[in-house]
C-alpha cells in the first residue's frame, strides 16, 4: 500500500511540474511575441517619419518654354551653360538642388537649360538662329549671343517676362542664399518699382 501511495504522489508531482513548465513556456513565448510587436511598431513609426526628397526642377528646352508662354504666360528663366563649364556643374549640384530655390523656380518660371554651344538651328517666330561653325570647338550659338547681349560668360541666367521679352542677364555662380533674392526680385516684379540694392537690403528669405 505504501509503495502504491508513493507512486501516486510521484505521478501527481510530475504532472504539476509539467503544468508549471507549460505555463512558464507560454509566458516566455508571450514576452517574445510582445517584443517583436514593439520592434515592428517602432520600425513602422520610424518609416512614417521619413521625408520624401524634393522634386527636381523641370527643365524645358527654349522652344518648349517659348510656346508654353504663349498659351499660359509665365516668366522664363534661362540657364545658359556649356559642357566644359565647371561653375555651371557646381550650380546644378548645389544651388538648383536647394529645396527653397527648387520650389520657387518651379512655381514662378518656365525653367530653361540652354547650351550656348548647341549645334542645331532654331527658328523662333520666323527668325533663324544657328551655330555659325558647328564643327569647331566652342563655337557659340547665335541665340546665346542674343540672350547674353554678347557678354559670353558662363554660367549666365536670363530673365524674360510673360511676353518673352528680355529683362536682364546675371552672370556667375550663385550660392542659394544669394540667389534667392534675385529670383524673388524678378518673380514678384519688384524690379519694376524698387532699386536692386534697396530690395536686397530689406529682403528676408527662407535660406539662412
Amino acid at each position: 500500500m505504501l509503495n502504491r501511495f508513493l507512486f501516486v504522489q510521484s505521478v501527481l508531482i510530475l504532472l504539476k511540474l509539467q503544468s508549471m513548465q507549460k505555463s512558464t513556456l507560454s509566458l516566455i513565448t508571450g514576452c517574445i511575441l510582445c517584443s517583436f510587436s514593439l520592434v515592428s511598431f517602432s520600425q513602422t513609426k520610424v518609416k512614417e517619419k521619413v521625408i520624401s526628397p524634393p522634386e527636381k526642377i523641370h527643365w524645358y528646352s527654349f522652344e518648349e518654354a517659348y510656346q508654353l508662354n504663349k498659351k499660359k504666360p509665365k516668366k522664363i528663366f534661362i540657364d545658359v551653360f556649356t559642357d566644359w563649364c565647371g561653375w555651371c556643374r557646381k550650380m546644378d549640384a548645389e544651388t538648383f538642388t536647394n529645396p527653397v530655390i527648387n520650389e520657387y523656380m518651379s512655381k514662378h518660371f518656365y525653367c530653361v537649360k540652354f547650351n550656348a554651344e548647341r549645334k542645331d538651328t532654331l527658328v523662333i517666330d520666323g527668325v533663324t538662329f544657328t551655330n555659325p561653325n558647328p564643327a569647331s570647338r566652342r563655337s557659340t550659338h547665335q541665340l546665346a549671343v542674343e540672350l547674353l547681349k554678347g557678354n559670353m560668360s558662363y554660367p549666365s541666367y536670363v530673365f524674360l517676362n510673360e511676353k518673352s521679352q528680355w529683362l536682364t542677364v546675371i552672370s556667375g555662380y550663385q550660392v542659394a542664399k544669394d540667389f534667392e533674392p534675385i529670383l524673388h526680385y524678378f518673380g514678384e516684379d519688384a524690379y519694376a518699382k524698387t532699386p536692386w540694392e534697396e530690395y536686397r537690403a530689406s529682403f528676408e528669405g527662407e535660406i539662412k
